[in-house]
């Protein structure tokens, strides 16, 4: 029997009234339904994240770096993830600034893990803030996953907290099997030796 990995699903929306609850909830549906993971739903919302960070970079600082206390729940929960889910709208053709808070005062807890996407947005579906997200994770030593779910027009194309769309969970399997690969390849690999940040 393949060994579960652990999957963080992230919602990286706090915004008022926003629907990153209601994909998230769905996408760990999904994920459980693959048996490949351990699944946990980490909503931003539950944490304080200052936007304000110290002068020192994460990834010279290690462990010193000084996170507020209230943070270390989060910082525990990123550093125990084998994989991730970012769950993210696109607003003004970007990411939420709380996602960008919580990507940034971390650094090895995402360093050769693998990410993938799943946005929500009008008629893009998210994907502007997608791509961006691609960036900033290169930047961090993440592996990220191509292929991704968009979900545009979102307030149109939900029902009862389910896509509408009957291949969205054919999609979401494609996706779930291509970060289970890559969360065991990578889990392997660091276990054999550090990554050479």
């Amino acid at each position: 029997m393949n060994e579960k990995h652990t999957l963080v699903i992230i919602v990286g929306s706090i915004r008022e009234g926003r629907f990153g609850p209601v994909v998230a909830s769905w996408v760990a549906e999904q994920a459980r339904e693959h048996g490949g993971f351990d699944v946990e739903v980490v909503d931003l919302a539950d944490f304080e994240i200052p936007l304000s960070l110290p002068a020192e970079s994460p990834k010279y600082a290690g462990d010193s770096y000084p996170r507020p206390e209230a943070m270390a729940p989060l910082t525990s929960r990123l550093e125990e993830a084998d994989a991730f889910i970012l769950v993210t709208p696109e607003y003004n053709h970007s990411y939420p600034a709380s996602l960008k808070a919580a990507i940034d005062w971390h650094f090895t807890q995402w360093t050769a893990k693998p990410v993938a996407f799943v946005s929500y947005g009008g008629a893009a579906g998210g994907r502007h803030a997608v791509l961006h997200l691609e960036n900033v994770l290169t930047e961090l030593h993440a592996v990220t996953i191509r292929d991704g779910l968009a979900f545009p027009n979102y307030f149109t194309a939900w029902q009862d907290g389910r896509p509408l769309d009957p291949g969205a969970p054919g999609y979401a399997k494609t996706l779930l099997d291509q970060l289970a690969w890559w969360a065991a390849a990578l889990s392997t690999a660091r276990d054999a030796t550090p990554y050479p940040a």
